[in-house]
């Protein structure tokens, strides 16, 4: 018997899907059958992307707004409409997401005034977006939210605490927000990812990220297709009873009952 994933008649919202692991979540879903509506915060990367999607047959329309900004993720929502799934996955790693290891520091030794960035992105964008949703969700007796944090919310990771600390809490959000929704049809979940592949990387880069996935059980960096499934997956029927799970999408980092 063939088994597949249908999402006909969803539509979906990915926030920070302009590039990278939200533009590869972005065309799966599309791909699937759901109309996606594809967030950035940079307008013409949003286009971009429902463009990509439209051009291979798929319906997608930009929908470009500041996940950090509570009346506009509202304003942008009321706007467009219904929305069965939403997935969180616009993120702030700090420069060490696009520049390489050199923005790493010890906690004891960072400025905090960095530390709202993280915060802003990885919790209260992922709290506005949620909030702007459920209220429909709640409505229509039907909701997937798939949240895309970090192994460094399961784990710790040194040098990187502040970015942790919000992406553990977004890990807890989710929690209790499946506890209260679950009796309404609506799933909520989270996506723990291990090192994915930079937008670019330079050769001293290259050396750091060789001896990183040494500590990998697969040896190499994780690729937006690796997210893409599993996100279609969580947001279909066939994941109608799983909820309040942070699952680890992580390459064998991190390894738990």
């Amino acid at each position: 018997m063939a088994v597949e994933i249908d999402l006909s008649g969803r539509r979906a919202l990915v926030t920070g899907a302009g590039q990278g692991i939200g533009r590869g979540i972005a065309r799966t879903l599309a791909a699937a059958g759901a109309e996606v509506l594809v967030n950035d915060l940079v307008g013409e990367r949003a286009e971009s992307v429902a463009a990509e999607i439209v051009a291979d047959g798929g319906r997608a329309s930009g929908l470009p707004f500041d996940v950090t900004d509570w009346s506009a993720v509202q304003a942008a929502v009321d706007a467009a409409g219904m929305v069965d799934v939403l997935v969180n996955n616009a993120g702030n790693a700090g420069k060490a997401s696009t520049h390489g290891f050199e923005d790493m520091k010890p906690f004891a030794e960072e400025d905090p005034s960095a530390w709202e960035g993280f915060i802003r992105v990885n919790l209260f964008g992922v709290m506005y977006a949620t909030r702007a949703v459920l209220p429909g969700m709640v409505e229509r007796g039907f909701g997937r939210v798939v949240t895309v944090v970090s192994d460094s919310a399961r784990t710790g990771e040194a040098q990187m605490a502040a970015y942790a600390a919000a992406k553990s809490g977004a890990t807890g959000l989710i929690r209790s927000i499946a506890r209260e929704v679950g009796r309404h049809g609506i799933t909520a979940n989270c996506l723990a990812l291990g090192t994915m592949n930079p937008f670019e990387a330079s050769p001293e880069d290259e050396e750091q990220y060789a001896w990183l996935v040494k500590r990998y059980a697969i040896r190499r960096r994780g690729l937006p297709a690796d997210v893409a499934g599993i996100t279609a997956f969580l947001a279909s029927d066939m994941a109608e009873w799983i909820t309040g799970q942070t699952i680890p999408v992580n390459g064998g980092y991190s390894m738990a009952l």
